[in-house]
């Protein structure tokens, strides 16, 4: 027990310090209702102690289902950060709907009757039974962020909604598989296809193409998603073509891209940008050792499974973007260069998406509009009419190398597709 009452002693710690900034923030709140009629609960962000926390309410708890005392407070902290990492996830890719998030909801509710109970019996520490429910309540306002979302969804996009909330489970499926069924992810694929071509620029819209109805975000976000994971499954059929020479680098990418995925799963918060340059470093070693674009073999030629390697390259460099646009900021000056990467991403993803034929003439104006920016760029870095570096340059330089390797998918598709042109000839 000189543990667990260590544990004690600076939880209370911890919830006077959080307590003592929840009144704050409540007085800034109350401060700024003047001037607006909605307010909405402050969710604070987590940070390294949280971290620690977790780690060590994750073995406190474990202890207590060992002993057999499931239904005591500590015991329940295992299930409310399970539920609070299940709705990170389904928050990030969109697959829920009302049926999946109702039994959670009930769930929550048990745990909840369960603190409160032993709050009631005085079982445990009045300090551990707080920050339980503080956990807890976090967790319920996730859910709520998610109702919420729903609740904005029309009528007539549900059916839709649906639809690309089953094709996602079943594409998170068949990427468990040693081996996806083909026939299957080309069904799915070509759904994927008829859905999206059912948009409008980029809108779904209602019966008669008269309206546009309410709930665009989410199934824009969860189709994209859907599509997301169809070039997993392509790259890793890729990966059977990846020669012996560059298997070194297509593992070392693959675990830095695991790596990044839980980065931004579970640590975006209380991440430092020392983290984020020692990875954005390492792209740009793997990025080095390409020859006119391509990874090379031993003897300098170009070697097999070149699209497996540069779907990894552009996936790290995508998470990257996405990891340093939360912890850095774009300034001013260089909006207008983010705002156009960002176009040329949302095309080249397009052309990405339906796949081929093109030439290398339709691939022409992004080679172009890429040069333009790069450019911009003196001794590796853009800068303001001033003379000055502004920020962003981190987040600028992972975009500009995200279109430059989707360019190069594309590219590299273009050719497989011709060398499968000539093998039917033959």
């Amino acid at each position: 027990m000189p543990i667990y009452n260590s544990v004690v002693k600076q939880v209370t710690r911890l919830n006077t310090i959080r307590d003592e900034q929840s009144h704050n923030q409540s007085s800034l709140s109350n401060n700024a209702a003047a001037s607006s009629s909605t307010s909405k609960p402050t969710i604070q962000e987590a940070n390294r102690v949280d971290t620690v926390l977790s780690d060590v309410f994750g073995l406190l708890s474990l202890f207590f289902l060992t002993i057999g005392k499931s239904r005591e407070t500590p015991a329940t902290y295992c299930q409310i950060a399970s539920m609070r990492q299940i709705l990170s996830h389904m928050n990030e890719s969109g697959a829920y709907t009302e049926e999946i998030l109702v039994p959670i909801r009930e769930r929550l509710e048990a745990l909840k009757n369960v603190i409160k109970q032993d709050s009631e019996d005085g079982k445990h520490p009045e300090p551990i039974v707080r920050l339980m429910l503080r956990k807890l309540e976090g967790v319920e306002h996730q859910l709520q962020d998610l109702f919420s979302s729903l609740s904005v969804l029309s009528v007539e996009l549900v059916p839709i909604h649906q639809r690309l909330v089953h094709l996602r489970k079943q594409l998170s499926a068949l990427a468990a598989e040693p081996k996806p069924n083909k026939a299957e992810y080309k069904a799915i694929l070509e759904e994927l296809r008829k859905i999206d071509s059912k948009r409008v620029d980029g809108k779904f819209l209602g019966p008669g193409g008269s309206f546009v109805p309410e709930g665009q975000a989410l199934l824009s976000g969860l189709l994209e998603s859907c599509f997301e994971i169809t070039q997993d499954i392509k790259a890793r059929e890729a990966e059977e073509d990846v020669t012996p020479s560059l298997k070194p680098i297509y593992e070392r990418l693959s675990e830095m891209k695991a790596q990044l995925d839980q980065l931004l799963l579970t640590h975006r918060w209380t991440l430092r940008e020392t983290d984020l340059y020692n990875y954005a470093l390492s792209l740009r070693e793997i990025d080095a050792m390409r020859v006119e674009g391509k990874f090379v073999d031993a003897d300098g030629n170009k070697a097999e499974g070149q699209y497996a390697l540069l779907f990894l390259l552009r996936r790290c460099y995508g998470l990257l973007y996405r990891l340093m646009s939360e912890s850095e900021p774009i300034s001013e000056e260089l909006m207008p260069v983010a705002n156009k990467l960002s176009t040329i991403k949302k095309c080249l993803n397009e052309v990405l998406k339906y796949g081929g034929p093109y030439t290398p003439r339709d691939l022409y104006p992004y080679h172009l509009a890429l040069h333009q920016i790069d450019s911009l760029r003196k001794d590796g870095k853009f800068y303001a009419d001033d003379g000055s570096i502004p920020e962003g340059q981190a987040i600028l330089v992972a975009q500009l190398s995200e279109a430059h390797e989707l360019l190069e998918m594309l590219k590299e598709s273009m050719s497989d597709e011709e060398d499968e042109d000539d093998a039917e000839e033959i």
